[in-house]
């Protein structure tokens, strides 16, 4: 039986049609040289700055020095199946962590992998772990309170909704106390909290995790965490990640606090990368970049314009000083980016100050236009009080022989440093603040003895909890003082029923 060439020829036609070219060009280059994290790869010619790569066991990189014959890559992940010869593709893709809704409530590395053994996590949208901070005319100033819980931050240093806050202090010395207790402030605020660990131990973000847990904060917050275990580019990009996290909060309108615990770590992971990839060391061997990688991180912390949705992302970074010395490199960088910062001094944490807040050092550059004018008013000589206080009990060590000013001067700074004492993990509602606040800097507290301060003002606001709910409303509701007769009387009234100890 013959074919007729006409068949012949319809089925090469038909074959022509249906044919599709398939060229596929990928960039590959090959590893030259891998050690301590990072590796060196030949012929990866047009790969981009920040691009992750893979290479051929699945691990992935991220691009970082693009030099004349090779291009220095930093190794995401583990290094020991990595050898000299290996292929390594481009991903075209920059460093993207999930994001969104389903994240809250979950601990995530700084790929944005869950690390809680709790399942995947079904996120839907990714945003790239760099981009531009929001520009000027996109912003509003900040005029929103950011209430800690804490009275010694909510009356002498004031924290508002897009600011950033530099916490500062020796190792052990209450700063991520700090954190905790604002985090746990938060709940029923319309506040979603974002919580970085940076080179901590596991024990140390277990436990965190747990008092998040035991207080109901976890389900408004996502913690971040690259322990002092990981590799250092996880440290580096750790802040990156969770500060993503948080933009697509706040580009939808919601506000969102985000803690940096801490940032000198991520510097010395970034010094140790930086080493490696033989860049050319600067001041305390930190690359001369080293100020770069915290502005274009904590700039992104903002409070936006109605016109963009009024979302906000507030940012309180920790820096960790050596024997004090807030003149350090790192320290002084930070702070001349932040609004402002909290000091924290080992001598007044072992003297049992706590939190061991230094007011004479500590400051709040836009706080004051963001705090309620009830606490204004109460808090206005607070500062001044503590200061002469400060300085006057160094003198009077000196001499016994006082004049009554001094002498008054002196029980009133003593009380005041009573009452800004605050208990771990039990933040306090701004009304019941100013209700204590007034009470003390009206001299209410002036014939109560020391040792009484503390259980006074935990009585105190018990019993204005059961007997003058209206006098706390009002505070919550208007941000107002009420009338100072009503604050005198329950004061008053409250005063004759405390019995003063033996």
């Amino acid at each position: 039986m013959g074919i007729k060439a006409e068949e012949i020829s319809a089925l090469i036609k038909k074959q022509i049609e249906n044919y599709q070219s398939e060229i596929e060009v990928s960039d590959v280059g090959t590893v030259i040289q891998v050690g301590d994290g990072i590796a060196r790869v030949h012929g990866l010619d047009n790969v981009m700055a920040g691009e992750l790569v893979e290479f051929s066991n699945g691990v992935l990189g991220l691009a970082q020095n693009l030099d004349e014959n090779n291009v220095g890559l930093v190794i995401l992940g583990p290094t020991k199946g990595i050898r000299e010869g290996d292929e390594v593709r481009r991903t075209g893709r920059i460093m993207e962590v999930p994001v969104g809704e389903e994240l809250i409530g979950r601990v995530v590395n700084p790929l944005g992998q869950p690390v809680d053994g709790l399942g995947p996590i079904n996120a839907t949208k990714t945003r790239p772990i760099e981009s531009p901070a929001t520009g000027v005319m996109d912003r509003k100033s900040v005029h929103e309170p950011l209430q800690t819980g804490i009275k010694a931050i909510d009356a002498l240093v004031p924290i508002g909704r897009g600011q950033r806050e530099l916490i500062i202090g020796d190792r052990q010395t209450g700063k991520t106390s700090v954190a905790i207790d604002t985090i746990l402030n938060q709940k029923d605020q319309n506040m979603i909290c974002i919580y970085v660990a940076i080179g901590q131990k596991e024990s140390t973000v277990r436990s965190t995790v747990e008092t998040l847990r035991k207080n109901g904060a976890l389900e408004y917050s996502i913690v971040v965490t690259a322990s002092a275990s990981q590799p250092a580019p996880l440290l580096y990009l750790a802040p990156y990640a969770g500060v993503s996290m948080a933009e697509e909060f706040m580009f939808n309108g919601k506000h969102v606090l985000i803690v940096y615990d801490d940032l000198s770590k991520q510097a010395a992971a970034y010094r140790e990368l930086s080493l490696l990839l033989r860049r050319p060391p600067g001041r305390e061997a930190f690359p001369g970049d080293v100020f770069y990688l915290h502005s274009r991180l904590l700039e992104r912390a903002a409070k936006l314009s109605d016109a963009h949705g009024a979302g906000s992302i507030t940012a309180l970074p920790f820096v960790e000083t050596q024997a004090g010395d807030i003149s350090a490199y790192i320290p002084t960088n930070v702070i001349s980016i932040t609004d402002g910062q909290i000091f924290l001094q080992s001598d007044l944490f072992f003297s049992g100050v706590r939190p061991a807040i230094n007011a004479g050092l500590s400051v709040s550059r836009v706080g004051g236009s963001a705090q309620i004018k009830a606490m204004k008013k109460v808090a206005g000589t607070l500062r001044l009080d503590l200061a002469s206080f400060r300085e006057l009990e160094a003198f009077s060590q000196f001499g016994s022989d006082l004049d009554k000013a001094t002498q008054d001067k002196l029980n009133r700074g003593a009380r005041t440093v009573e009452v800004l004492k605050q208990d771990l993990n039990k933040p306090l509602k701004v009304e019941k603040q100013v209700m204590i606040l007034y009470a003390l800097t009206r001299g209410f507290l002036d014939d109560i003895p020391v040792e009484d301060i503390r259980r006074f003002e935990a009585e105190f606001l018990s019993w204005l909890d059961q007997n003058h709910q209206p006098l706390l409303d009002v505070i919550r509701t208007t941000g107002n003082l009420p009338e100072d007769k009503d604050m005198v009387d329950a004061i008053t009234a409250f005063k004759k029923t405390f019995a003063v100890s033996a």
